[in-house]
Order: structure tokens, then sequence, then C-alpha cells
């Protein structure tokens, strides 16, 4: 494996990316920029990035990369193919499976999404294409997602007479609220990305790209403090369902975390002096 570099402009910053060649043959493959920005590409062009077992197992393998990586401070899920995100389950690959082997697939995509879902950094979906059933679990396994003008995302399972089997009957309720998740699953709904803007089910949406709408949010999170950011990110995810005093707790306990790092004493000298505070992590 190899690395050769690419150069990207966004805004006005020019990053050079890394891009591994490992993408060649790989079904779901990473790409660091040397910002600390990562880009998990989905890459199965024949099939708009259908879920197959390899794709699955790729892209945990992304996952862990990312886990253990302390460069990466944004993640940002796209696809590799134009025009597409993630179309869902393979079901030429899954007509061929034994109904054991279909519950292990399952449990294999639940395992992944919450993987995704518990990051200790922001994530972000850029969907510029279809995002059905399982594409859209994916997506809404981020902390944000951005549309561009080609997207269509739905949970469109109850058409194949099943039900969402990757958290969509958990996360989109969370989301946008029971009554208007049950309409989008008991409807199988396909939306575009105003009426997914409208339902709460995106961030953004952009003229252009979804990428690029990524690209620029995770950029402005770049700035900020990294333990800060992760700190932040874990008091709302554990604290988001339980009482207020019992989130609030949470809150204290994660703060308490910030209090001795020489990145918040940096923060109070920078205001001081009235300059960009560099932040190390640490």
């Amino acid at each position: 494996m190899f690395i050769r570099p690419i150069t990207s402009t966004l805004t006005r910053h020019c990053y050079t990316r890394y891009l591994q060649t490992q993408a060649t043959n790989k079904e779901a493959y990473l790409e660091k920029l040397e910002n600390g920005i990562a880009i998990l590409k989905l890459n199965r062009p024949a099939s708009r990035n259908a879920l197959s077992v390899k794709l699955v197992n790729e892209f945990r393998e992304a996952l862990t990369e990312i886990r253990l990586s302390s460069e990466s401070r944004v993640l940002i899920i796209e696809s590799a193919v134009p025009g597409a995100f993630c179309s869902g389950a393979d079901l030429k690959e899954r007509a061929t499976m034994t109904p054991p082997q279909v519950t292990q697939f399952l449990y294999t995509l639940r395992k992944a999404y919450r993987e995704l879902e518990t990051l200790p950094i922001p994530t972000i979906a850029a969907i510029d294409g279809p995002a059905f059933g399982g594409g859209l679990e994916m997506a809404l396994s981020c902390d944000m997602r951005v549309s561009g003008p080609n997207a269509k995302m739905g949970l469109t399972e109850t058409k194949l007479a099943i039900i969402p089997g990757a958290g969509g009957t958990q996360r989109l309720p969370r989301l946008i609220g029971i009554p208007k998740a049950k309409e989008l699953i008991f409807t199988a709904q396909i939306l575009d990305s105003t009426k997914a803007k409208e339902f709460g089910v995106v961030n953004h949406t952009d003229d252009e790209s979804a990428s690029k709408k990524a690209l620029e949010i995770a950029t402005s999170i770049l700035p900020q403090g990294p333990i800060a950011i992760r700190m932040a990110k874990l008091a709302i995810d554990r604290g988001a369902h339980l009482d207020m005093d019992s989130g609030l707790e949470t809150e204290q306990a994660y703060y308490a975390q910030v209090i001795p790092t020489k990145d918040r004493l940096e923060g109070l000298q920078a205001f001081k002096e009235k300059r960009k505070p560099v932040y190390m992590g640490h």
C-alpha cells in the first residue's frame, strides 16, 4: 500500500488528500485529509453501494481505524460513486442467505451502526444520491446529515413486508418524533432533499453537493477544542434521554473532564491576548 496526494480546494482553503490505494479493490475505505478530517467512502458502483457482507466488514474496519486514531477530528461518510449514497441491502445477496445468515448479517450491521454512532468524534453523512433502508439507517447513525440536489431517502422496508432492521425504528423517532417517524415508516415514503429538511431528517440541504456542505461543516468544527468536542458529544448523547436532573449531572461529569486540560487554559490565555487559540488536544 502506498499513499498519493490529491489537491482539493474549498472555500479558500487548500487541503492535500492522502488517498490510500486500497480504495481500488475495497468497497469501503478511508481517505484522510492532512487537516484532521477523515472521509469514509462507499465504493460499489454496480449496486449504488448496496450493503454487501464485504462492504459492511470493510466499513467496520474503517471505523475501528478511526476510533483508534489520534489524528482524525471529524468523519464524513459519502459515496465514491457519483449520484449515490447507499441504496440499502443487497437484495441479490440477501436472496442467497439462509434465515440464520440473514439474522447474523443484521446483527453485524446493527453493531456497525452502533460503532459509528459511538465514535468519539463528530460524524456527518453527505447524502448525494439514494439512501434507502439500511442506507438511511447508516446516515441516522451519524451526528449530522446533509443532502444534495439528487438525494432521495426513506425507510422503505415495509414495501418488502419487513421492517427497518438496523436501528431505523429507534433512531428516526428519536430524531424527528414518533408520529412523523411512524408516518414515514408505515407509508414507506421516499423524501427528496426539501422534504427531508421539512421532516427534520437532515440538518442542511445544498444546491450543489452534500459533500461540499459536509466539508464546510467539518472545517468549521476543527478550530474548536478537540477534548471539548468529545466531551460535548458524550454529554449530549448520554444525557439526551434522561430526566433533566440526571442529564445535568451527566453534563457536569463531562464538564469536570475539561477543567484540568491545557486546552482550557490556552483558550483563556488566547482570549486575554486577543488571538486565535492553538489547541493541542490535551
